[in-house]
This record gives structure tokens, sequence and C-alpha cells, in this order.
């Protein structure tokens, strides 16, 4: 489970980066302020969370639960709905498409499935003991 977080968070990576020079050398062109503020919102929050995700892949070898696995789940449904969204969102807006409501509700589904994969982090990485010194 540990490399398919760690592969995953990779691509993940990947994507913003080639998300965010392409937003940066082309949309900006086209796009007003407020729709590619919105856009790097997007590519912004799904770099962020491609390096918890990250760390998670690493973390979940030493501390294997479900709670790490649901974080690991969550990350990637709320980078896909928040994100994704924004960059649909992007898209209708600029190209004058009807439509926007529905997708929309997406973004703060996908904010609170972030949350939700911090929270289910955090629980699952167990109290250190004592005895253990790192």
């Amino acid at each position: 489970m540990h490399r398919n977080l760690i592969k995953t968070a990779t691509l993940f990576a990947a994507l913003s980066v080639i998300l965010g020079a392409f937003g940066a050398h082309k949309l900006k062109e086209i796009l007003d302020d407020n729709n590619f503020s919105g856009f790097q919102t997007g590519v912004t929050y799904q770099f962020y969370h491609s390096l918890a995700l990250l760390a998670l892949g690493i973390l979940y070898k030493r501390y294997p639960n479900k709670l790490m696995e649901w974080a690991g789940y969550l990350f990637v449904a709320g980078m896909i709905l928040f994100s994704g969204s924004l960059y649909l969102l992007t898209i209708l807006s600029a190209t004058k498409k009807v439509g926007l409501g529905v997708f929309a509700l997406l973004t703060p589904i996908g904010g609170i499935l972030l949350v939700a994969g911090w929270v289910a982090f955090f629980l699952g990485v167990p109290r250190v003991k004592n005895s253990d010194k790192d």
C-alpha cells in the first residue's frame, strides 16, 4: 500500500507542476484575474496534498492501519473533487458555458474530504510510547 500511495503522490505532484506551468504561460493570457486565481488555488492545493500523500506513503510503512489507508483515499478523492472542480469551473467560465452551479458544489465537498484526510492521518499515527526513542 505504501508504494501505491507514493506513486499516486508523485503522479499528482507532476500533474500539478504541468498544470501550474500551463496556467502561468497560457491560461493567464486568456483568463481574468478571478478565474486565474481559482485555477491557481486548485494547483496549489493539489501540490500541497500531493506532498501530504507522499508523507503518508512513507509513514504508512511504519504505521500500517485503516486510518492511514483512509487518509490516502480521502486525500485522493479530495484533490480530484476540490482541484478538479476548480479546473473545470475555470474552463467553463473561460468558455462562457452555462451550468457552473453543479460543479461549484464539488469544491466544498472536496475541501471537506481533504480536511477529513488530515484528521484520519492525525488519528492514524499512533501515540509514541515512552520506550520509543523517536
